[in-house]
């Protein structure tokens, strides 16, 4: 019976330091970050425009909020050259969704300096 418990509490124990921390500071896995984005615009154009079927394809939900969403963005690199800045003829924007590859980055905000 003991035995039981302490197989029942290693396992959930193993589970739990394997269960997957999102990381809330813009770095790690391309979830959320700064980009460089082709265009910059609110959700219901993109939603109402020519891209707006293929997100639904996508399964790729704006939501109700008219955020800024960010098209064809590619992450910052320093290995550009470019010191880590965007090329000219597009913006840099931080936003909280970066996980539909370069296609789209939802939640957006302008980067100033």
């Amino acid at each position: 019976m003991l035995f039981n418990k302490v197989i029942t509490l290693s396992a959930l124990t193993t589970l739990a330091a394997a269960t997957a921390i999102p990381r809330t500071d813009g770095g790690g896995g391309g979830d959320s970050g700064t980009v460089c984005c082709e265009q910059v615009q609110s959700a219901s154009t993109v939603e109402s425009g020519p891209l707006g079927p293929l997100l639904t394809l996508l399964g790729i939900a704006l939501g109700p909020l008219d955020a800024l969403v960010g098209l064809n963005c590619s992450p910052i690199t320093v290995i550009g050259g470019q010191n880590g800045a965007c090329s000219t003829g597009t913006t840099e924007v931080n936003c909280t969704d970066n996980s539909h590859g370069t296609l789209i980055s939802i939640g957006c905000l302008p980067v100033t300096t």
